[in-house]
């Protein structure tokens, strides 16, 4: 497409200009776009997961949906706060001044490492030491503590981020055209 443009300063003559692509750039993917959109994808995918595993605890069987209603969003919140704690601590010891383009897998795997291993605390001590809740007979574990919020952990930061990367690899591969 041309667009043609009376330009003044050069006596009167018609300029064209060639318009290559109308499409918007992508942003600049920043630490602050990065760690926003991981929250929001974790959340929703937390809130997700949560309604999907209340099968496999007590409470699904023995509490009233009000109840339940409000463990979901009460460990939804939970994991949106692991998650953003876990994310911030590995940005701070793992990612250089570059990140997101430079170190984003280092800090996907300490940001996840982080959030299985307080997961699997977290688990253990709800369930054992102050028997805050348990799981019911359909919860697969392994030493006491329950696969599915472990399995949790490990799916969705890694799903997350690899989502994100795939959004920096698009913006990499439009830059470099």
């Amino acid at each position: 497409m041309c667009i043609g443009t009376l330009d003044a300063a050069a006596n009167g003559t018609l300029t064209y200009i060639k318009m290559i692509d109308q499409t918007q750039l992508p942003s600049r993917p920043t630490r602050r776009a990065i760690f926003l959109h991981y929250l929001a994808a974790v959340a929703v995918l937390q809130l997700v997961w949560e309604i999907l595993q209340l099968p496999l605890y007590t409470l699904w069987a023995q509490s009233a949906p009000t109840a339940i209603a409000f463990a979901v969003v009460h460990c939804t919140l939970g994991d949106v706060l692991i998650a953003a704690i876990s994310l911030i601590a590995a940005l701070i010891f793992c990612a250089g001044k570059n990140w997101p383009q430079e170190r984003y897998w280092r800090v996907a795997f300490v940001t996840g490492a982080m959030g299985v291993l307080y997961t699997v605390f977290s688990e253990w001590n709800n369930t054992v030491v102050t028997r805050s809740w348990a799981y019911s007979s359909w919860m697969p574990t392994l030493w006491g503590i329950g696969l599915s919020p472990v399995l949790q952990w490990l799916l969705i930061p890694a799903l997350v981020f690899w989502r994100l990367f795939k959004k920096i690899v698009k913006y990499r591969e439009y830059k470099s055209l």
